[in-house]
């Protein structure tokens, strides 16, 4: 075990955190070129964990916040970041997502210490599924790095259907509560925002336009900090930067995330 990990007996099983993130995952074309950019932007550290050298951890103050893995290693997966969800059963969230229209593209399989598999919903979001033993205190790890994911899609009502259906979200088995707040679905935990969806005003009508994905949100010191050191480090900036509370940045390779101050 590597010394930045939470000792097994430490660590909360994914069963008791049902439907809501818990990871973070991104897939790129060049692992070194990714692990230059995230530590220039967000300061992190990168370690070779039990899962071999084609998927890295990042850490901040050695706790694990996130994973990096080449697109080849995960079935040909999209260069993106992508949220995991915890689930007390990975087959059985596999197959209600199946049973509701979403699709399958990897898994489930082992990665020890727990199984996972790459989904996505009726609309084509991509998202991710893991049962067993979190990497870490999952209530560490969520204040760490992750604000919290949003899903941009065209029907959010829709959508919360769907997941709520598919990962037990507001029912017994489940962690979390469903809200509407400011034409948004909000996911919240013991009053903490941990997810929220997406589909402009309530009154409008679904946009087809819109390409349903989801975005991982870091909490930063200095979103014009970040903004500079992404576009130093072959990044852009799609969206605010130096004064704003947020942006909207893609590393070199493309991939999309949101900074946003605490």
């Amino acid at each position: 075990m590597n010394s930045y990990e939470t000792p097994a007996d430490e660590r909360v099983a994914s069963g008791s955190v049902a439907g809501a993130p818990c990871w973070v995952s991104l897939t790129t074309r060049d692992l070194l070129a990714a692990q230059e950019f995230y530590h220039a932007v967000l300061g992190w550290d990168w370690r070779v964990g039990k899962l071999g050298d084609q998927y890295r951890f990042a850490s901040v103050d050695g706790l694990p916040v996130a994973g990096v893995s080449v697109v080849e290693a995960m079935g040909h997966a999209a260069v993106a970041w992508t949220p995991f969800f915890a689930t007390a059963d990975a087959n059985e969230t596999v197959a209600r997502s199946q049973e509701r229209g979403g699709t399958t593209a990897v898994g489930p399989i082992s990665f020890p210490p727990g199984r996972a598999a790459l989904l996505a919903d009726r609309d084509g979001a991509a998202f991710g599924v893991w049962e067993g033993q979190l990497i870490n205190n999952w209530e560490q790890w969520r204040r760490a790095a992750p604000v919290f994911v949003e899903l941009y899609t065209r029907n959010a009502f829709d959508a919360a259907i769907f997941y709520a259906e598919v990962l037990d979200w507001a029912s017994e088995a489940g962690c979390c509560e469903v809200h509407y707040e400011d034409e948004k679905v909000v996911l919240r935990n013991q009053g903490d925002v941990v997810a929220r969806i997406h589909s402009g005003a309530v009154e409008s009508a679904p946009d087809p336009a819109i390409r349903p994905h989801w975005q991982v949100h870091f909490t930063v010191a200095d979103v014009g900090a970040c903004a500079e050191a992404a576009q130093a480090h072959g990044g852009m900036v799609l969206q605010g930067g130096a004064g704003s509370a947020e942006a909207v940045l893609s590393d070199p390779d493309g991939a999309r995330f949101v900074v946003a101050e605490a």
